[in-house]
């Protein structure tokens, strides 16, 4: 601990680390799948449903991971578990390459989300200390934390993996798996040194004032409506497209403006996130993203993707962003790293049946269009009830 208080290192080098972590943990370790189903769907024979069940599991294994988070967080420091999360995570997705059974499946999603969870609960209390004394700057380094480590995991996946397989062929989808996997354990190191020096105040988790959760009810209620719905777009978007005759290039253009536009969205929000310490920032994002979900269907052309894509990209990870500033914003700094896992729990509950119903509502009306235009709806009604959030006040810190 005392290097850290001695010699500190670079904020930026340090977040760089940390966004690395996410990178794997969040859009390698949850995102990449969505490329890699159609392939699996085909070779494998799944339904819609079965192909919707694997992300379940992986959120399954998420709310574990994020319950566990919040207990282990009364004991250890926030530091170990990310570096936990972030290694087993690494290691998963190799081992998702190693057999085709749903059973196999099953553990590894499950296991992904379950580690997953603890770093990605924990990412944003480490960088919410890297910038305590800077308000803007605080803002902007938890918005590139989960705005550029996702986006970038989905730019490089988008850009080699559809032309891959469809060069490949649908049985390579375990080697899309071995390349996802071993380019995350070629990250991991540099995450886990960005988990040792980043500043870590005092242990007050135990004596943290307890949470005002039922003033924060409208910012947990939207958060589970985007947990709910996010995941339906980057679920199945690839299935839809492959449904309306779309070309490898096509997909692969579509996935890397998603995740070039997930990537710069940290700029776009920064002004909103720094004004505002009520739910609005979380409405305003979470309209966007059902705007991006609902647009694929109702405008099924490639131009209607290519602006799906940048208007859900420019949205989808600033949500993590948005109740991660409203936590550092309203409540003392030894409870931001217990909301947050909160806030975890909320989604990681609402995800879980995002994908099944999805893929069982596909396979009901024969399209997974109707899918996107569900949860387009929920997430609408999420950003509405996020609207209605008020700052917590001076009381609450």
């Amino acid at each position: 601990m005392t290097h850290q208080s001695k010699d500190p290192a670079n904020p930026w080098l340090v977040l760089l680390g940390l966004s690395l972590g996410v990178l794997v943990t969040n859009g390698f370790g949850r995102f990449a799948y969505g490329l890699i189903l159609p392939a699996m769907r085909a070779d494998l024979d799944w339904t819609y449903a079965q192909a919707g069940w694997l992300n379940t599991a992986n959120a399954l294994g998420y709310i574990v991971g994020a319950v566990g988070t919040m207990l282990a967080l009364r004991r250890r420091g926030p530091a170990g578990l990310f570096a936990l999360g972030l290694a087993v995570t690494a290691v998963a997705l190799v081992a998702t390459s190693a057999l085709p059974a749903l059973w196999w499946q099953s553990l590894w999603r499950f296991l992904t989300g379950l580690f997953g969870a603890l770093s990605f609960s924990t990412a944003g209390a480490l960088a919410a200390r890297l910038w305590a004394d800077n308000p803007r700057l605080n803002a902007l380094g938890i918005a590139i934390l989960f705005g550029s480590g996702g986006g970038s995991a989905i730019v490089l996946c988008g850009a080699t993996l559809p032309p891959m397989l469809a060069a490949w062929g649908d049985g390579s989808w375990r080697w899309a798996w071995v390349i996802v996997g071993g380019l995350s354990l070629a990250l991991a190191p540099l995450g886990l040194w960005a988990a040792r020096r980043a500043p870590v105040p005092p242990r007050r988790e135990v004596s943290a004032p307890p949470l005002p959760s039922g003033r924060m009810l409208a910012e947990y209620a939207g958060y589970a409506g985007f947990g709910l719905g996010y995941i339906v777009y980057l679920t199945f978007l690839s299935a839809w497209m492959k449904e309306q005759a779309a070309s490898p290039l096509q997909v692969a253009l579509v996935w890397v403006l998603l995740g070039g536009c997930i990537t710069v969205s940290p700029l776009l929000w920064r002004g909103v996130f720094a004004r505002h310490a009520s739910g609005r920032p979380l409405a305003l994002v979470l309209s966007g993203i059902a705007l991006g979900s609902a647009l694929p269907v109702l405008w099924p052309s490639l131009p209607g993707l290519v602006v799906s894509a940048v208007i859900f990209g420019s949205c989808v990870f600033m949500a993590p962003s948005a109740v991660t500033n409203f936590s550092r914003k309203n409540l003392p700094p030894e409870s931001w790293g217990s909301a947050i896992s909160l806030f975890t729990v909320v989604f990681a509950v609402a995800q879980t049946i995002g994908p099944y119903a999805a893929g069982a509502l596909g396979d009901l009306t024969g399209s997974i269009g109707s899918s996107l235009l569900a949860a387009s709806a929920i997430l609408l009604v999420g950003a509405a009830v996020a609207a209605l959030q008020r700052p917590l006040g001076a009381e609450a810190r």
